[in-house]
């Protein structure tokens, strides 16, 4: 099955050149994103899913497993793991005690802060070439990137 998109500006030599830098840079904040992660006990997967705990507050594992495309017996598995060490916990929701939902613990919180800090500080490193008005703009782009792909 192929999508089609239908563009508002023509194919150019910019598409694609955005393209290839796009897959580029997210190569690198991957490793380096592992490269952070290799100091820590979690794993990129869980990193993943404390984001999302972090950034939307407790989910079911059903909710989860939709948010990181992953099947909900792998998302039980990561859960599972999480809990253990002590990331994360069940708790039976108070409006349905059938409805059991991932809280995020404190250590679990602690280990996002600094992760997503360190990752903070890569991209400061990485713009020190760029003058306020770049940053500025760059950001600007990125949000409007950002926004527009988020529509599909």
């Amino acid at each position: 099955m192929t999508e089609e998109f239908n563009p508002k500006v023509e194919y150019t030599k910019n598409v694609a050149r955005m393209e290839k830098e796009l897959r580029y840079i997210a190569g690198i904040i991957k490793q380096q994103g592992r490269k952070i992660l290799s100091n820590y006990t979690i794993t990129p997967p869980q990193f993943i899913a404390l984001q999302w705990l972090f950034e939307e507050g407790d989910m079911t594992i059903g909710e989860l497993s939709n948010k990181m495309y992953l099947a909900f017996s792998t998302t039980t598995d990561l859960v599972d793991r999480m809990e253990n060490n002590n990331l994360v916990k069940r708790v039976r929701d108070q409006k349905d005690r059938r409805v059991v939902r991932i809280h995020l613990l404190g250590e679990g919180e602690r280990i996002i802060e600094e992760v997503i800090e360190k990752r903070r500080m890569y991209l400061n490193s990485v713009l020190t070439n760029f003058d306020e008005d770049e940053v500025e703009n760059f950001t600007h782009l990125l949000g409007k990137l950002h926004e527009e792909m988020m529509k599909d």
